[in-house]
């Protein structure tokens, strides 16, 4: 229900639960659900990706002037 709903006060009230908190107890939530969650409200430059290293970077570790 929760992927379905996205939301635990639907599926809290689907299940006829008279509070929250015991909805939660239950619920089991897929890792990657929490990864998309969480990545929602990272900043931009903090999210997931490739790294491309500056020229400039790559340059200096090769000991190249």
């Amino acid at each position: 229900m929760l992927q379905a709903t996205r939301d635990v006060r639907k599926v809290a009230s689907l299940a006829g639960a008279q509070r929250m908190r015991t909805t939660e107890i239950y619920l089991r939530v897929d890792p990657s659900e929490k990864l998309e969650a969480m990545e929602a409200i990272l900043p931009p430059n903090l999210r997931r990706g490739r790294f491309k290293a500056p020229d400039a970077l790559i340059a200096s570790l090769q000991g190249e002037p």
